[in-house]
C-alpha cells in the first residue's frame, strides 16, 4: 500500500475478488483468514458491500457475490467491443463473412459485437444482441471447450446448422483475459467451413486478447 490508496477499498476489492473465485461462497472466517485481518473488519466490508448489492449472504452465513456485480459488468460490454473491432472488421473482409465477439451472459453466449463484410454478394444476418444456449453453436461451444481445457489452447470449434438451417460456423475462445470470457467466430452460408478460416478465427481471437489484456 502508498500514501495514495485506500486499505479499506483495497480491502474490500480484494473481497469481491475472493468471492468470485469460489462457487460455494466464503465464511467470515475463511475470509479473515485469507485476507489476514481480523473478523471484525470483515464484518464491516461484508455490511458495505452488501448495502450495495454487490455480496449477499446465504442462510449459513457465507458470504458470495451479489448481483449488484451484474449492472458493474454490463458497462464492461462497450469497452470490450471498442477493443474488438478492429480485429472483426479485418477478419470479416478476409472472409467474406460475418464476425462476431461472443461473451459469457449467465447460460447463454451472448454477441456484443458483429461485423459485417462490405464485398460479398450476400452474407449472413446477425446481430448484436443475439443469444443462444452456450451448447449450440460454435461461439459458445468454443467457450465450453476452453472451460473442460483450461491449461491448452483448443483450437477452434466448428458447426453447421445448429442456430440457423443452411448456416456453419468456426469460433475461437478468448485466452489469457482476466474477467472475460468469450470466443471470437464467423458464421456463413455454406456446406462447410473452408479450411483456411478455423486458423484465420484462432488468429483473431488472439488480436482481441491482446487488445483486451
Amino acid at each position: 500500500m502508498t500514501a495514495e490508496t485506500s486499505q479499506t477499498l483495497d480491502r474490500g476489492l480484494r473481497v469481491l475478488k475472493l468471492l468470485a473465485d469460489t462457487d460455494h461462497g466464503l465464511t467470515v472466517t475463511e475470509l479473515s483468514v485469507r485476507l489476514g485481518v481480523n473478523r471484525t473488519v470483515v464484518y464491516r466490508l461484508l455490511a458495505t458491500l452488501e448495502q450495495h448489492a454487490l455480496i449477499r449472504r446465504d442462510l449459513g452465513g457465507r458470504a458470495r457475490v451479489g448481483l449488484g456485480v451484474l449492472r458493474l459488468g454490463r458497462q464492461v460490454h462497450p469497452l470490450v467491443r471498442e477493443a474488438a473491432m478492429p480485429a472483426l472488421r479485418s477478419l470479416a473482409e478476409d472472409i467474406g463473412a460475418t464476425a462476431h465477439l461472443t461473451l459469457v451472459d449467465g447460460a447463454d453466449a451472448l454477441a456484443v459485437a458483429v461485423v459485417e463484410p462490405t464485398w460479398t454478394d450476400y452474407h449472413v444476418a446477425y446481430r448484436a444482441g443475439f443469444r443462444h444456449p452456450l451448447g449450440r453453436g460454435a461461439a459458445g461451444k468454443a467457450i465450453l471447450a476452453a472451460r473442460r481445457h483450461p491449461m491448452t489452447d483448443p483450437g477452434y470449434t466448428l458447426t453447421h446448422g445448429e442456430l440457423e438451417a443452411g448456416a456453419c460456423g468456426a469460433a475461437a475462445p478468448l485466452l489469457g483475459v482476466t474477467g472475460v470470457e468469450g470466443s471470437v467466430g464467423v458464421v456463413m452460408l455454406a456446406e462447410a467451413v473452408p479450411e483456411r478460416v478455423g486458423p484465420r478465427v484462432v488468429d483473431a481471437a488472439r488480436e482481441v486478447a491482446e487488445a483486451l489484456r
